[in-house]
């Protein structure tokens, strides 16, 4: 299975270079950092009662930081809205397709990250772990923007290395790359390698 797919740009610093991360279907808690271990700890960020799944909306349990320079600040992920993209999209983007992978087409979710308590942390560590799942079941990461960004229509890149503080939130929107053709079915947010990740179905 090919782990990364690459859209590379048609010259240099002119277009986008973008990564997109793809999960073994049989597994959806693989990590986008081997060595980040962030969100869930064996002690538990779990909700008290198990819960896994969540309305589009609702607020995910408290997630904890293990990131050094923010190591226990807690924070929750509440994603809000999912809408697929287009083909005119893809090809406005900036981004070269990648024939490897076939035609794609963006999928943006928006969402709400509240720092709960703790040191600041930034917008980029919050976020990292959301995948979206596929009706078929493939699971994706977020696009990366190596160089410069790509353009998506009502959808901004974030600033990742924003920080919030304890009591602030930040709305914002990714852009995830699923097959043509497919549907999003819901956004995840991974917890570690050893737990079930929490899911938002997404409702057409």
């Amino acid at each position: 299975m090919r782990t990364w797919t690459r859209a590379m740009p048609a010259a240099v610093g002119a277009l986008a270079v973008g990564l997109a991360l793809t999960g073994c279907n049989d597994s959806g808690s693989s990590k986008s950092r081997a060595g980040s271990g962030s969100r869930a700890s064996d002690s538990g960020s779990d909700a008290s009662d198990g819960k896994k799944t969540f309305r589009l909306g609702e607020a995910g349990p408290e997630e904890e930081s293990d990131m050094q320079k923010s190591s226990g600040a807690k924070y929750t992920v509440t994603p809000t809205k999912v809408q697929t993209g287009t083909k005119a999209d893809m090809d406005n983007s900036g981004l070269k397709k990648d024939t490897k992978d076939g035609p794609q087409i963006p999928v943006y979710v928006w969402s709400t990250l509240t720092h709960k308590s703790g040191k600041a942390m930034e917008i980029g560590d919050m976020d990292d772990d959301l995948v979206v799942k596929t009706v078929n079941g493939q699971r994706t990461r977020a696009l990366i923007v190596l160089m410069g960004e790509a353009k998506w229509p009502n959808c901004p890149a974030p600033d990742p290395g924003k920080k919030l503080s304890a009591g602030q939130s930040e709305k914002i929107c990714t852009a995830f790359l699923i097959p043509e053709g497919q549907k999003a079915a819901a956004v995840e947010l991974t917890q570690g390698f050893y737990k079930e990740p929490l899911e938002w179905p997404v409702t057409n």
